[in-house]
C-alpha cells in the first residue's frame, strides 16, 4: 500500500510534520499497521510507505524499523533517514515528571494540567502575599526600625517593577522558546532567595532599642522632644531591601509570562481562560493573606522574647515584620522543586495543539506568516523581527494600551483605596485596610475567575472577547460616577473649624488657642483624639488634656481637657485616643459602587489576557506577554500610584511637620478627594474604553474555514491523533 507523501484530512488540512499515534499502532482495514515516528527526528521528513507488512504477529507490537524494502528506496530518494520509535517510549523519556533520570511513577499522577496549575497557583499566591501584601504592610515598620525616609521606602517598592522591566524581554523571548518549567522553577527559587534576603537586615542590624516616652502627647509633656536626631547608620540597609525586591521582581517575571503560556499550551482552547483565571485568582488572594498574616505578625514585638511596656498603638512600636518573609522564602524554595521537574510539555498536549486554530491578527503584507516558521525566534537575530511583528499588530498594541490604563486604576486604587476609605469614613488605618480587603477579595478574586468562566461558557472568539472587555469597561465607567458623592469631614479644631466652632478665616490652619497656649504643643506630635463634644483635636496636648488613664478595654482616655471644656462651656471635658467615628449615611452606597467598579475592572482582566494570547501567533505568545507586561508596568503600574497620589495630595488640609519639613498628609478634604478621584477614574476609564473600541475595530481575523480536528478525529477515525504544531499554509478560524 503506497501512502501519500502529503497527508491531507477531509477538511483540506495539510500535515507537514510527522504524525504521532499514542499507544500501539492501530491496524488498518487491509491488515497493515503504521509505525510511529519521533517528531524530533522526522520533523521535516515526509511520510513514507514504510508501513509494517501484513501478517504482523500482534497489533500491539511496536515497530522499531521499516519492514518493507520499499521504504528504504524512498528514503534514499529523499536523502534522509527516518527512525521509528513508539509513542509510549517517547512519552516515557521526554514527557515524564522528575529530575533527570529520577522519574518515579508516583510523580506521574501530578504530571497533568491540574497538577502544574496547583504548583503555579501556590507560587503566584506566595508572590502576591510577599510583594503586594507583606511589603505594603511592613513599610512603616522598616521606616521606623531603619530610619528610612518615605522616598527611600518608595525606591524599595519600585525595585520590584524595575527588575521586572529589565528581565521581561530576555525571559519572555528566550524562555518562550525554551523549557518553560525550568525557567519557572528557577524563577520561583530566585524569588524565595529574595524573601530571605529581605529579612536579613533584622539579624544583621542588632537589637532594636527605641525610645518609649510616656504620654508624649499630653499637655506639658512633649516640650522636651528634640528635632535633631543622631544618624543611626541603619539607613544603609535600604540597599539590602532593594536587592531583595530586585530578586523578587526577577524571579516573578517568568511566572506571569511563561506560566500563562505554559497553561494555555497544555489545555484545550476552551478551558484555557478558566485555568488562567484560577491562576490569577490565587495571585489576587495572596495580597489579602499578606495583609492579614502580616498584620498579625506586626502585633508581635520585633525582638521576640523581650518584655516591654508599650503597646502596638504606640508610635515607637516595631512589629515582627521579618517573620513573614522567612516563611514565604522557605515556602518558595520548596515550591520550586516540583515545578523544576515538569517536562517541556505535558503528556497528551499535542492533541490540543493540532486542534487549536490560529486567531492571530492578519497583517496586510502577510508578514505574520513568518512567525509560523518552526525555527523562528530561536536566535537573538530574530528578536528585532519579533518586536516588529508585534508593533505591526494594531490589535495587540491597543490591547496593551488598554491594559495599561486598567493597571493604572488598579495600582492607584490598591495604593490609595484604603486611604480613601480612611478619610471618608473617619476610620483607623487598620480598619480601612480591613474594609478594603472585604471589597477586593470578593470583587477582585470573583471578577477574575468570572471573566475566565464567561469566555469558556460562551466559547468566545477573539473579537467576542474584546467586546466583553469593552462591556466591562463601560460598566465600570458608569459606576465610577459614584464618586460625585462624599461623606462630610468630621469637625477638627483648628483644621476644619475654629476652636469655638466658627469657620476658619480663609481656610488657614490655626492649632493654637487660649485653652492650650500654656501647653507648648509641638506640631511634630500628631496623635488625634476625639473630645466628648464630638470634635477631633490634633493631639491630647492641643485639646488641653493634662491627665490620662487606660480603661480595661485598653482604650486610653484623657481628662482635664481645657479645650474640650471650652467647647462645651461646662465642666472639664474628656477625650478618647483615636478619631471620632463617622455616621455617614452614604457609606453603604459608596461601598456598593466601589465594589461594582472593582468587580468589572477585574472582570475584564482575564478576557483581555486571553485576547492578547489569541491575537498573536503561537510562537510569539510568551514574548507578546512579556512586551505587554513592560508596557503595562511602564505606562500603568509604575506611574499609576504617582498620578493618583499627586491628585489626592491636592486635597490635603493638614500636612505633617517634621521640624520645618513637610511630611505626609494627616487630614484630607473629603469633597476634594472624591472630586479628584472621579477625575482620575474618568480619564483612565474613557481611555481604556477608547482603546478597546479601536482594538475591536482594527482586529482582522483569519479567513473562516472549517477547523481541522474540531471533531477530534482524522479521516482514519483515530480519535487520539497527535501532532506537533504544523506551519499552516492557510489560516483557519475556529
Amino acid at each position: 500500500v503506497e501512502m501519500p507523501h502529503n497527508l491531507t484530512s477531509e477538511n483540506g488540512f495539510p500535515f507537514a510534520q510527522a504524525l504521532v499515534f499514542p499507544g500501539p499502532p492501530a491496524p488498518l482495514e487491509n491488515g497493515l499497521a503504521f509505525a510511529t515516528s519521533s517528531p524530533a527526528e522526522a520533523r521535516d521528513a515526509p511520510l513514507s510507505n514504510g508501513a509494517a507488512c501484513s501478517g504482523a504477529s500482534s497489533p500491539s507490537d511496536s515497530c522499531t524499523k521499516p519492514l518493507c524494502p520499499g521504504g528504504a528506496e524512498e528514503r534514499a530518494a529523499y536523502g534522509e533517514a527516518i527512525k521509528y520509535v513508539s509513542a509510549a517510549e517517547e512519552d516515557e523519556e521526554e514527557l515524564a515528571c522528575g529530575w533527570g533520570a529520577f522519574t518515579p511513577g508516583c510523580l506521574q499522577l501530578l504530571n497533568t494540567p491540574k497538577g502544574i496549575l496547583f504548583f503555579l497557583c501556590a507560587a503566584s499566591f506566595l508572590q502576591g502575599m510577599t510583594v503586594n501584601g507583606f511589603i505594603n504592610t511592613v513599610v512603616t515598620s522598616i521606616e521606623r526600625r531603619f530610619d528610612l525616609r518615605s522616598y527611600q521606602s518608595g525606591l524599595i517598592a519600585s525595585s520590584y517593577d524595575i527588575a521586572a522591566c529589565v528581565c521581561l524581554t530576555f525571559v519572555s523571548y528566550f524562555g518562550g522558546n525554551g523549557h518553560k518549567p525550568r525557567w519557572l522553577g528557577w524563577g520561583v527559587l530566585v524569588m524565595g532567595l529574595g524573601s530571605l534576603l529581605f529579612a536579613l537586615p533584622h539579624f544583621a542590624a542588632g537589637r532594636y532599642a527605641g525610645r518609649f516616652p510616656e504620654d508624649t502627647g499630653a499637655c506639658g509633656a512633649n516640650r522636651s522632644q528634640a528635632c535633631a536626631q543622631a544618624a543611626s547608620g541603619l539607613a544603609g540597609y535600604r540597599f539590602v531591601f532593594m536587592l531583595g525586591q530586585f530578586l523578587h521582581g526577577a524571579g516573578a517575571t517568568p511566572l506571569y509570562t511563561l506560566g500563562v503560556t505554559y497553561l494555555d499550551e497544555n489545555v484545550k482552547t476552551n478551558y484555557s481562560p478558566v485555568y488562567i483565571a484560577v491562576f490569577y485568582t490565587a495571585a489576587i488572594l495572596g495580597p489579602a493573606a499578606g495583609y492579614l498574616v502580616g498584620g498579625m505578625f506586626l502585633n508581635i514585638y520585633t525582638e521576640i522574647g523581650r518584655e516591654i511596656d508599650i503597646t502596638p498603638e504606640n508610635t515607637h512600636w516595631v512589629g515582627a515584620w521579618w517573620i513573614g518573609f522567612l516563611g514565604a522564602g522557605a515556602a518558595s524554595l520548596l515550591i520550586s522543586i516540583p515545578i523544576l521537574g515538569y517536562p517541556h510539555r505535558l503528556p497528551g498536549s499535542q492533541r490540543y495543539t493540532v486542534m487549536r486554530v490560529s486567531e492571530a491578527h492578519q497583517l496586510k503584507d502577510g508578514s505574520h506568516k513568518k512567525a509560523a516558521d518552526p525555527d523562528f525566534g530561536k536566535t537573538v537575530k530574530d528578536l528585532p523581527r519579533s518586536v516588529l511583528l508585534l508593533l505591526k499588530n494594531p490589535t495587540f498594541i491597543f490591547l496593551c494600551l488598554a491594559g495599561a490604563t486598567e493597571a493604572t486604576l488598579i495600582a492607584g486604587m490598591s495604593t490609595f483605596g484604603p486611604k480613601f476609605l480612611e478619610s471618608q469614613f473617619s476610620l483607623s488605618a487598620s480598619e480601612a485596610a480591613t474594609f478594603f480587603g472585604y471589597l477586593v477579595v470578593p470583587a477582585g478574586g470573583g471578577g477574575t475567575f468570572l471573566g475566565g468562566f464567561l469566555v469558556n461558557k460562551f466559547k468566545l472568539r477573539c473579537s467576542g472577547i474584546i467586546k466583553l472587555c469593552l462591556l466591562c469597561t463601560v460598566s465600570s465607567l458608569l459606576a465610577i460616577f459614584i464618586f460625585f458623592i462624599h461623606c462630610p469631614n468630621m469637625p477638627m479644631a483648628g483644621v476644619t473649624q475654629m476652636y469655638e466652632g466658627s469657620a476658619l478665616p480663609g481656610g488657614r490652619l490655626n492649632l493654637s488657642a487660649a485653652c492650650n497656649a500654656e501647653c507648648g504643643c509641638l506640631r511634630e506630635t500628631y496623635s488625634p483624639v476625639c473630645g466628648s463634644d464630638g470634635v477631633m483635636y490634633y493631639s491630647p496636648c492641643h485639646a488641653g488634656c493634662k491627665a490620662s488613664r487606660r480603661l480595661r478595654s485598653g482604650k486610653k482616655v484623657y481628662g482635664e481637657c481645657s479645650c474640650v471644656a471650652a467647647s462645651r462651656r461646662s465642666g472639664p471635658g474628656e477625650a478618647e485616643a483615636g478619631k471620632c467615628t463617622s455616621s455617614c449615611a452614604k457609606r453603604p452606597l459608596l461601598l456598593f459602587f466601589m465594589f461594582v467598579v472593582i468587580l468589572f475592572t477585574f472582570l475584564s482582566s482575564i478576557p483581555a489576557l486571553t485576547a492578547t494570547l489569541r491575537c498573536v501567533s503561537d510562537r510569539q505568545r510568551s514574548f507578546a506577554l512579556g512586551i505587554q507586561w513592560i508596557v503595562v508596568r511602564t505606562l500603568g503600574g509604575i506611574p499609576g500610584p504617582i498620578a493618583f497620589g499627586s491628585m489626592i495630595d491636592k486635597s490635603c488640609l493638614l500636612w505633617q511637620d517634621q521640624c520645618g519639613e513637610q511630611g505626609s498628609c494627616y487630614v484630607y478634604q473629603n469633597s476634594a478627594m472624591s472630586r479628584y478621584t472621579l477625575v482620575a477614574g474618568l480619564v483612565y476609564k474613557v481611555l481604556g474604553t477608547t482603546f478597546f473600541i479601536v482594538a475591536c475595530l482594527l482586529y482582522k481575523p483569519p479567513p473562516a474555514e472549517s477547523a481541522p480536528g474540531s471533531s477530534g478525529t482524522s479521516e482514519n477515525g483515530n480519535g487520539d491523533l497527535q501532532e506537533s504544531k504544523p506551519p499552516l499554509q492557510s489560516d483557519e478560524d475556529k
